[in-house]
């Protein structure tokens, strides 16, 4: 709020020591006495007391008149004989005016102040109509002195012109001004600040003031009427302040007091620099009035005393009226001619502008009780209005509502240009609701922040008042003691070894002698509560029930029967010795056959407790043997972590993608691994944070890997690997049946009901949708089933069936009411309270037990899509020169086709060529290398008539060639497919085989022949052909894989040659194909021929 002036007494002075510093300023010399006039702003207005040494020399004080240096003094002009009689003129008729009746108020006023003079002739001082001239009184004898004495005891109440048709325009930003209510505005321009500055030595303080269109503009004046709006208000400017403490010609500060509407008809733009050179043009003098006997009164001084609004003046109009602003056309300013505008007649016992005031009023109250702000504004207004009642004048109490409200500028801007008072109301009020809701929010906001902040101030001064009652009961003690106590019981419920007990003896021993302030307080106190956690001879009770283990073991895995003979032999010579030490198992295979899953089986079985962590990407030592302390936020290492969390010596740790582990600029974590999996030296493991030995004999280390190739030699060699093939469809049918459908059915909320998913659909899910080695696609497509028929019986029953209402709690409920009370949204975007949440808010919903729902190998794609794999295998009826080969993956077995064809018709000048395609590495494209010089060199030995390889252009691929591929075992399948093609003789599809091949053509062992059994298996193969030495690797396979399939080794190709080709007719085969039926002599001739030639 503005400071406001305070309306001062003062004692008449006795002789004219005030005069004008303009020798033509007025022509009506007054009274010794000083009138003194009260502002035309409301009551409100207050100034500070005393008269402050640092004033602004414009002001609107007229005590400022007794300083000698001011623009008051000089001497004045001797009065022609013509302004004497215009003076004696007005004089008389201020006495006509001051008989009629008035107000008490305005008779003071108009009794003491007269009309403003005529304009000087030298252009330096005008007086508006109805303004303060530069002398308020009047030279009418001893009369006028008289009235000017009683006006000594008595204030005047000021008027503001009711006319003033051009006034200097001043541009506002951000927000309009609204009558009766102050506003400061900040004058930047000098020219703008000087026509101020002259205006308050004139006596015509009144300025338009315009809002600005555009919010970021920012200028003093005007340069075309379309950049503001042209609904003002005309304002009096009550004060002026410098910027600059020299007070010079720079900006100023202007406090305005807006008295009433104003509407801008026209504009008179700023003129160039220039104009303000140019000199004033002289005015009219008017002619001498003859002196009469009045004047030989003493003449009073003239007093420059401009409130806030200007005096009274009612006198009948000269015939000639100067324009009051003319002295501005020497400044480039922004001079506007505005009408009046008046508020439209209402009914003030109108029901709806009753009722618009109402709310008004109600939402002030509200807005009040929220913000302080508002209050003390309210406050104000409600005392300058004491005088009368704010129902009465409701189109003041719109304004002093827009003018309060923090609205947009446009919207501010219609309520001011409202003339209708009730339309005004409705717009104000429509600002004021929105003020209201913006301090809603902050009310909301600062209450929740003070909530926070105050429970927790609550929750610490109770847990210090609780310490304070638990030390003075001698319950709990404060301080380090207390600490070294506790770790002394924890230590002494440990069996340490002597080495470990004596390190914390040390390190204890170092805490109490410790001040809590230091940093290595919090280091010991860390080190030593790792050293205590650590589970020093505890133990879990292991179960060796070997019956209860295979059925735990059963319950959880179908197949898997390597694993839980190993496992049921850990347990048998736990059983016999009475205990058992730590193994390091390797389970090896593809995704999704269960390796991890069976971890934490062994564990339920040996009645262990478990810990996982994967070593996939990981490349910190640190991750494995801990950091130092010297680090800030130093830990142990994962197997130290592991046995803190569970709490005894013999837990299953479970190192899961040990074949992914990684190497950076920490370390090598594989090496790391190789002091942690070795069983002659996991007993003293030295962790680098705890730096003590730890015993880890007694931990059963188990790891995943889907491959061992890139696990390192050392590390490899310390674990006892056990391979998991992938699954058969018998055993994918088993487990989709007894696990994955089941517990499908149960997360899609289909428990209770008849829903039946038969075993046709699951095969032929088997068959044409899911044939990798695990069975993890195999869950997905099923959970996918069970999702779609959860969706279509919830369409298929509606909501009738179904409601809502029923799916909730009573704490669900009560829930979703408090939301809705709140009227909370997601967008919102809030933090939901304490009462809008709960553990449990909805329950199951019961399908009728009508619901029937089947899934067969029918409707199946309706659920899960078109099939994936349409056929068995990639060729039905194979063509000379393809031939199946087998190979392993990450992922399990696969067939593999070799493909050679020719690649052009045979000539005598055919030379022989070979090419190969297909994302072969190295090792595989030496084995097709091979395999097409044993081919060469049996066909020269069996076959020497047909010279096929000798002139053929070969070319060779294997399928799937984004896939890279390499390994030694397609050696037979490339040979023989080169043979196929040369003995144009196809080769049964039904046939599959793997083996390295060599020179001479001896068949050498392979690796996973139960992946590529699995695979022949699925791809419908009726004989796998396979090296002789891997005759014990198929002996051990299951009956269930090799069901169906028949096994044929080979230590030489010239018995695989006998199982691929057992019909061959060696006639055909002999026969030449580049000479077709020509005799074999003729054609021996012309290879003869062809000899020489070469």
């Amino acid at each position: 709020m503005l400071p406001r002036q305070r309306v001062l007494r003062l004692p008449a002075p006795t002789s004219p020591i005030f005069s004008t510093p303009s020798k033509r300023l007025s022509t009506c010399p007054v009274p010794a006495s000083i009138r003194h006039r009260r502002s035309a702003a409301p009551p409100r207005q207050i100034s500070p007391r005393g008269w402050p040494s640092s004033l602004s020399n414009f002001s609107t004080y007229t005590a400022l008149g007794k300083r000698k240096d001011g623009f008051f003094d000089g001497p004045v002009e001797p009065l022609s004989e013509e302004e004497k009689k215009a003076n004696l003129e007005k004089a008389e008729a201020e006495e006509k005016e001051a008989t009629k009746p008035k107000s008490a108020s305005s008779d003071a006023a108009s009794h003491n102040n007269g009309k403003g003079a005529p304009e000087s002739t030298d252009g330096k001082g005008s007086a508006a109509g109805g303004a303060s001239s530069g002398s308020a009184g009047d030279d009418s004898g001893s009369s006028g002195g008289k009235r000017g004495r009683k006006s000594d005891k008595a204030l005047a109440k000021p008027v503001v012109p009711e006319i003033y048709p051009q006034v200097l325009a001043i541009p506002i930003a951000k927000r309009p001004l609204f009558p009766g209510f102050y506003k400061a505005i900040t004058i930047k321009d000098p020219n703008v600040a000087a026509a101020i500055t002259e205006m308050f030595k004139r006596g015509q303080p009144y300025v338009g003031a315009f809002l600005f269109k555009d919010e970021n503009a920012d200028d003093d004046v005007i340069r075309n009427p379309d950049d503001v709006y042209d609904v003002g208000v005309f304002a009096q400017v009550t004060s002026a302040f410098p910027m600059n403490s020299q007070g010079g010609e720079g900006g100023l500060t202007a406090i305005l007091y807006p008295h009433r509407r104003i509407r801008l008809s026209s504009l008179i733009p700023p003129k160039g620099a220039d104009a303000s050179k140019a000199p004033p043009v002289p005015e009219p003098i008017p002619e001498p009035i003859p002196e009469t006997a009045d004047d030989a009164e003493p003449k009073g001084d003239v007093v420059a005393s401009f409130e806030e609004s200007a005096v009274e003046q009612k006198p009948e109009p000269p015939k000639k009226l100067h324009e009051v602003t003319s002295f501005l056309k020497k400044y480039p300013v922004s001079i506007a001619n505005v009408d009046n505008l008046t508020e439209e007649p209402h009914d003030p016992k109108s029901q709806v502008v009753r009722a618009v005031t109402n709310e008004i009023v109600n939402v002030f109250k509200e807005v009040a009780s929220m913000n302080s702000l508002f209050r003390d504004q309210i406050s104000t207004f409600s005392i300058s209005q004491s005088a009368g009642n704010v129902m009465s004048e409701p189109a003041k109490l719109a304004d002093f509502a827009a003018a309060v409200s923090a609205g947009e500028p446009a919207e501010l801007q219609e309520v001011l240009e409202s003339l209708n008072v009730e339309d005004r109301m409705h717009k104000a009020l429509l600002v004021l609701k929105k003020e209201l809701a913006n301090a809603q929010l902050q009310s909301k906001i600062t209450k929740d922040v003070e909530s926070k902040i105050t429970k927790r101030q609550r929750e610490y001064w109770l847990m210090e008042q609780m310490k304070g009652i638990r030390r003075e009961l001698g319950i709990e003690s404060d301080g380090k003691d207390k600490l070294v106590e506790k770790f002394k019981e924890k230590a002494d419920k440990l069996a340490m070894p002597e080495a470990v007990r004596k390190v914390f003896d040390e390190e204890l021993n170092k805490l109490a002698h410790l001040e809590p302030a230091a940093s290595e307080f919090n280091v010991t106190r860390n080190y030593l509560d790792w050293l205590t956690q650590i589970p020093w001879g505890l133990r879990s009770a292991e179960n060796f029930d070997i019956q209860n283990a295979m059925k735990v073991l059963d319950e959880d895995h179908y197949g898997l029967k390597d694993v839980k003979d190993r496992i049921l032999e850990f347990i048998a010579v736990g059983k016999l010795r009475g205990t058992v030490e730590g193994k390091i198992l390797c389970f090896v295979g593809p995704p999704g056959v269960g390796k991890t899953s069976i971890g934490k089986s062994i564990a339920r079985a040996l009645n262990r407790e478990y810990y996982r962590f994967s070593v996939g990407g990981l490349t910190d030592v640190a991750e494995i043997k801990g950091h130092r302390r010297t680090y800030v936020g130093a830990l142990p290492g994962r197997v130290i972590q592991a046995l803190k969390k569970c709490k005894t010596e013999n837990p299953l740790i479970l190192i899961d993608e040990i074949d992914k582990i990684g190497r950076g600029y920490q370390g090598d974590p594989s090496s790391a691994l190789l002091e942690l999996l070795d069983p002659e030296q996991n007993s003293s493991f030295l962790d680098h944070y705890m730096d003590v030995p730890v015993d880890l004999s007694r931990v059963l280390f188990v790891c995943t890997a889907n491959m061992t190739d890139t696990i390192p030699r050392p590390l490899l060699d310390r674990m006892e690997v056990i391979r998991l093939s992938g699954y058969v469809s018998d055993e994918k049918m088993a487990i989709a049946e007894r696990y994955l459908a089941p517990q499908a059915q149960e997360l899609a909320g289909l428990k209770q009901v008849d829903v039946q998913l038969s075993k046709l659909a699951i095969e032929e899910l088997i068959k044409s949708y899911c044939r990798e080695a695990g069975v993890r696609n195999l869950k997905k497509q099923i959970e996918k089933v069970y999702r779609k028929s959860a969706l279509k019986i919830v369409q298929d029953l509606g909501e009738e069936a179904l409601p809502e209402a029923k799916a909730l709690t009573d704490e669900g409920k009560a829930a979703l009411e408090e939301s809705e009370k709140q009227g909370k949204t997601e967008e919102a975007g809030r933090e939901a309270s304490e009462k809008e949440t709960t553990e449990q808010p909805r329950k199951p919903l019961e399908v009728p037990k009508s619901v029937n729902v089947v899934i067969d190998k029918d409707n199946l794609k309706d659920y899960v899509g078109p099939p994936i794999f349409t056929s068995d295998r990639l060729y039905d009826v194979t063509p000379p020169g393809v031939t199946m080969g087998l190979a392993w993956t990450q992922l399990g077995g696969a067939a593999m086709y070799v493909e050679a064809i020719l690649q052009a018709a045979l000539k005598p000048s055919s030379r022989p060529s070979l090419e190969i395609t297909g994302n072969l590495k190295t090792v595989m494209k030496e084995s097709s290398t091979i395999a097409y010089s044993f081919a060469k060199s049996l066909m020269a030995k069996e076959f020497p008539e047909n010279h096929f390889l000798e002139k053929a252009k070969i070319h060779v691929h294997v399928p799937e060639g984004a896939v890279q591929k390499d390994g030694p075992s397609a050696g037979v399948t490339m040979a023989t497919s080169l043979l196929s093609l040369a003995l144009d003789t196809p080769v049964d599809p039904a046939v599959a085989m793997t083996g390295e091949l060599t020179l001479t053509g001896k068949v050498l062992r392979i690796g996973g022949l139960r992946e590529k059994t699995v695979a022949a298996r699925r791809a419908g193969c009726k004989m796998i052909i396979f090296p002789q030495d891997n005759v014990s690797d198929w002996l051990e396979l299951p009956e269930n894989i090799k069901e169906g399939i028949e096994g044929r080794p080979a230590s030489w190709y010239s018995e695989v040659f006998d199982l691929i080709f057992p019909n061959l007719d060696r006639e055909k085969a002999r026969r030449c194909k580049m000479y077709g039926d020509t005799k074999d002599g003729e054609a021996d001739k012309l290879d003869e021929s062809d000899d020489k030639s070469d």
